[in-house]
């Protein structure tokens, strides 16, 4: 299950959405969700799939790759659609079904679907950012959008550093659970059998060693920037230089589009 996260993992390609300027991908990922959440008609998820669609064709990115990202977030995909069919409320003539204190209703399903296509939309769209930005560009990207809030002491280099460590050792972190949790059921350890409780309960073991290494790999990240004479990003050049060329503009013309559509169907269509 562990292996089968893709949150931070970076695959190199030569494709049309692994050559776009890195701000482009991360104004369109952002574009992007707002038109999840600003779609309240099934019609609008049509150009939403149409979308992602033709934006994971293009990154070349293998759709069983994707799905392997999904997996481990099914269980909360399936809870949040129970919750919000059997907790959400509505008119009387909408009940479908009813049995003691449990009613599920039209509006309870309606939100479900939505709220079910929107997460799975939402880490669709999030990790083709991830798995066609290299950690560098994504750093580099980052602190150029923040750059215009310097002027108010936001410090651009250092957030966007944290922000990219932290989806860089994602999978790392990943990999090190993994290998503790064999070492540990080399020996006995059994994470299997058990209520959720006891599961809860069996992974405890876990914590102590990886926060170990975690603190040990931070301080040796440290060490290595110290030792390059790492000092934030003041005065610091780039071997490539961010910019804009005619694919990203093809790009944010597709987002504006499908952005306008959104609008169109959540307030043009009733």
């Amino acid at each position: 299950m562990l292996k089968e996260i893709t949150i931070g993992q970076y695959i190199p390609g030569d494709s049309f959405i692994h050559k776009l300027d890195p701000r482009t991908k991360i104004l369109i990922s952002i574009f992007f969700i707002i038109c999840l959440f600003v779609m309240n008609k099934y019609v609008g998820y049509i150009f939403v799939t149409a979308f992602l669609g033709a934006a994971i064709i293009f990154s070349k990115i293998h759709i069983r790759f994707l799905y392997k990202g999904l997996k481990p977030v099914f269980l909360l995909i399936i809870i949040t659609a129970a919750l919000n069919i059997f907790m959400i409320q509505g008119k009387p003539e909408n009940l479908l079904y009813a049995w003691g204190y449990l009613k599920i209703y039209k509006e309870g399903i309606d939100t479900a679907l939505f709220m079910t296509l929107r997460l799975i939309f939402l880490i669709l769209g999030t990790s083709l950012l991830t798995l066609t930005t290299s950690p560098i560009e994504l750093t580099d990207g980052i602190e150029r959008l923040l750059n215009p809030f310097k002027k108010i002491g936001v410090p651009a280099h250092e957030l966007a550093m944290m922000m990219t460590i932290a989806l860089r050792f994602i999978p790392t972190l990943m990999d090190e659970t993994d290998k503790i949790m064999k070492a540990q059921q080399a020996r006995g350890a059994d994470f299997e059998s058990g209520n959720i409780i006891q599961k809860a309960k069996s992974l405890i073991p876990l914590l102590v060693p990886l926060f170990i290494s975690s603190f040990r790999r931070a301080d040796e990240l440290a060490m290595a920037m110290e030792a390059r004479c790492y000092r934030g990003g003041e005065g610091r050049t780039r071997m490539k230089q961010l910019k804009y060329g005619g694919r990203d503009f093809v790009a944010y013309g597709i987002i504006a589009l499908l952005l306008v559509l959104s609008f169109y169907v959540r307030f043009g269509i009733k």
